[in-house]
């Protein structure tokens, strides 16, 4: 049974937005800096969208939207910045909230790094469904993709096209046996993401681990918060949750940044070897083209298409 509550005075025609029924707080440690971080998303109203504040900053600069046009050049992560905050390693909880089917959350935060939790977005997603969604007054709209859009990079690619659902298709080649080749496409529709993708962790070479030390990164990780190969083996205890963890964490990181759109996505997209510019990169340039997309508004049948409708706690893998 759902755990999103229906108001009997809206109408049924248009898919509703949502948000959280109630708060719900979670502490950990950031990936990069290292740093202890409490965390604390709170409902919102319709229309308000994702917002981040930095309670340990004060003024109106403490708020920074969840949104493409905000994100600044950073390795490793997706980072939100405006001229005085910022909020870095955003991918893992925008695509919990995109996943979930929620629309509107401010997102208080005592520090500039989202906490790491185990690797993933299971933990957000346990928090989230756990607290239930509650629908507001106000219909959900997406972005339906209406023409090609690709970004390159070297031999990296990213590209929107045109389908009646959100699809992710993704390929990673890495040279350590352990990850290899891999391939994936999902239906993002009906909790596909809750159920394939959001306990797939950040993962790493043993090799890169000294070298991002050394550069000031990841001083918060470990072996408990992401998967370290190197070579054939897999050097984190309990080794991978999925044979394909890899590529699956990479279609969890594209979630989290095309949900920097403002809206669900109703198209395909394909990421090989992209990262987390490349999409962005992506982004920018379909609202660059405003004929390559349209915002819509979902009726019911539509939004059964979109990521998180109709999700419930018993979607959630054993693993959160």
């Amino acid at each position: 049974m759902s755990r999103t509550e229906r108001s009997p005075v809206q109408p049924s025609r248009w898919q509703l937005q949502t948000t959280l029924k109630s708060s719900i707080a979670f502490t950990g440690t950031g990936l990069h800096t290292g740093r202890a971080v409490r965390m604390v998303v709170h409902p919102a109203s319709a229309e308000y969208g994702i917002w981040f504040r930095r309670t340990d900053l004060d003024g109106p600069d403490a708020l920074i939207p969840a949104r493409w046009d905000v994100v600044t050049p950073s390795r490793l992560c997706t980072r939100l910045a405006n001229d005085r905050a910022e909020v870095s390693t955003v991918e893992h909880i925008m695509a919990a909230l995109a996943g979930c089917g929620i629309q509107n959350a401010l997102i208080e935060i005592d520090g500039p790094e989202v906490p790491i939790m185990d690797g993933s977005a299971a933990p957000f997603v346990a928090g989230f469904l756990s607290r239930g969604l509650r629908e507001l007054a106000a219909p959900v709209r997406a972005l339906r993709i209406l023409e090609p859009i690709e970004v390159r990079e070297g031999d990296a690619i990213a590209s929107l096209t045109p389908a009646d659902m959100l699809e992710i298709d993704f390929h990673i080649d890495f040279d350590d046996a352990a990850i290899g080749r891999q391939d994936k496409r999902l239906n993002m529709a009906n909790g596909t993401f809750v159920r394939e993708l959001c306990d797939s962790r950040t993962f790493c070479r043993n090799a890169d681990v000294q070298a991002m030390r050394a550069n000031g990164l990841a001083l918060g990780g470990t072996m408990e918060n992401a998967v370290v190969v190197e070579g054939d083996k897999v050097l984190s205890p309990g080794g991978l949750r999925h044979s394909d963890e890899a590529v699956r964490h990479k279609m969890l990181d594209a979630l989290g940044d095309l949900a920097l759109a403002g809206a669900p996505i109703l198209g395909r997209y394909h990421g090989h070897r992209a990262g987390h510019a490349l999409t962005n990169r992506l982004l920018r340039a379909m609202f660059a083209r405003p004929g390559s997309f349209r915002l819509e508004t979902c009726s019911d049948g539509q939004a059964a298409r979109l990521p998180g409708i109709g999700v419930h706690h018993g979607d959630l893998m054993a693993v959160a």
